[in-house]
């Protein structure tokens, strides 16, 4: 049982993932951690409501095509390195079933504690994780109640992987959380106007 709520997060499985059209599909009937990791100015909210209403114009490049094909790869490595098995399922958070999140990875320690694991590829070198991919591990952490989140990259020069990846643990910050559940119950409140 996950250690900051009550419902285990095993009991708050949406779907597990393997039907990709069913989990497209209950993903858009909430705010994601792909949705919060670009909420952070009143702007920016009401572009995520233009993308929820009417769906989001990128349909990927070479970039999310490479991303796509290395995840597998560094997920067998996490697991190898840190015991955190891949994952595909979306979870609801306990107290509000539009709050929605689908972690790279996850592992329920022995002493109780949820770890996940969120998964990059780059073309970049990294000093500090980039402030995005920090609003989604910490909603991710709020939505399954986990306590810290391997973040995992993996470098690459024109999408050919340079060395081993490279990863960071991330605690579990109740102030972020709470600024981005905020920032989510905008989102909705914008959605709900606009579809009333």
């Amino acid at each position: 049982m996950d250690v900051v709520s009550g419902l285990p997060y095993s009991n708050r499985i949406v779907t597990d993932g393997t039907d990709r059209a069913a989990w497209f599909q209950a993903r858009s009937r909430g705010i994601t951690a792909t949705d919060v990791a670009k909420l952070s100015t009143p702007l920016s909210i009401q572009n995520a409501a233009n993308e929820k209403l009417f769906g989001s114009t990128f349909r990927g490049n070479a970039f999310t095509e490479h991303g796509n094909l290395r995840e597998p790869v560094i997920a067998d490595w996490v697991l190898r390195e840190y015991g955190i098995a891949p994952s595909q399922a979306l979870f609801h958070a306990e107290y509000d079933l539009r709050h929605l999140a689908t972690p790279d990875g996850l592992v329920e320690r022995e002493n109780g504690h949820l770890e996940l694991a969120e998964i990059k590829t780059t073309n970049k070198s990294w000093r500090t994780i980039p402030r995005n991919y920090m609003r989604q591990i910490w909603w991710q952490q709020y939505v399954l109640g986990a306590e810290r989140t391997l973040m995992v990259w993996e470098r690459h020069e024109n999408f050919v992987p340079v060395g081993e990846p490279e990863c960071r643990w991330v605690d579990r910050d109740e102030s972020e959380i709470e600024k981005l559940v905020g920032l989510a119950g905008d989102l909705i409140d914008v959605l709900i106007q606009r579809t009333t």
